[in-house]
């Protein structure tokens, strides 16, 4: 595979479509979309490029705690980030706060895009925010990433993908994985996942098999989930 960057010609050896990446599951061709081999080569490029690269949403635990818990399942990312960018801008995450306030917060419409759009869940994020952020007052953070990852799952309204996600990008960790939907769709299709297993009782056995499959394409487990998600929501479900 070639790729012009900055004008400069750069080079990748790939196996041979037909060599399996991991068992029963052939690289294919680097130009054909959603391929192990395709997924080598963007990480490949964007590497040199310099994105996907950076992951805090916040600039403390807290904030990046409060900015995936604003986020996720059910809601556009750009909805999500404004959410946090609200409460971050009115102080309301230097302390913990009453559920109320956030929910008020909240409760204010928000433009995306030009559009007004209204934050879902808010009673329900509003009262998991307010008790992760008394919670968080006195945490003992892990050294380990696997080790925050699970602790960060006794915070109310977080799960193991939520958590993963504070992770990733609190530590730019490739310890671990943020399996969602995108992520799902894209491993299903190369027959990465096996289709009976569901995030919410297979989180583990699910981000293992990506964790694999990233160090089989000697991609980090980071930059290859932001990218997968990235263009994964840009593609229709078909």
């Amino acid at each position: 595979m070639h790729a012009v960057i900055s004008g400069v010609v750069h080079s990748l050896a790939l196996p041979a479509p037909e060599d399996h990446v991991l068992p029963g599951i052939p690289w294919g061709d680097f130009d054909e979309i959603l391929t192990p081999a395709y997924w080598r080569g963007q990480v490949w490029q964007h590497q040199y490029i310099g994105t996907y690269g950076h992951f805090r949403l916040g600039r403390t635990l807290v904030e990046e705690v409060a900015a995936c818990l604003l986020g996720g399942f059910g809601m556009k990312a750009e909805l999500g980030l404004a959410a946090f960018a609200r409460l971050r801008d009115f102080g309301l995450l230097n302390e913990p706060a009453a559920p109320s306030v956030f929910e008020e917060a909240l409760g204010e419409p928000f433009v995306i895009h030009g559009q007004p759009r209204r934050y879902r869940f808010q009673r329900q994020k509003a009262q998991y925010l307010a008790a992760c952020l008394e919670q968080l007052v006195d945490f003992a953070e892990p050294n380990d990433d696997i080790a925050l990852r699970d602790r960060l799952t006794r915070l109310p309204g977080i799960g193991p993908k939520t958590a993963s996600w504070i992770v990733r990008n609190y530590r730019a960790s490739n310890a671990v994985a943020i399996i969602d939907v995108h992520i799902l769709r894209a491993g299903r299709y190369i027959n990465l996942f096996d289709p009976d297993l569901e995030p919410l009782e297979n989180y583990r056995e699910l981000e293992q098999r990506f964790l694999c499959f990233a160090d089989a394409i000697s991609a980090q487990a980071a930059i290859l989930d932001s990218l997968m998600w990235d263009y994964m929501r840009r593609l229709p479900a078909t």
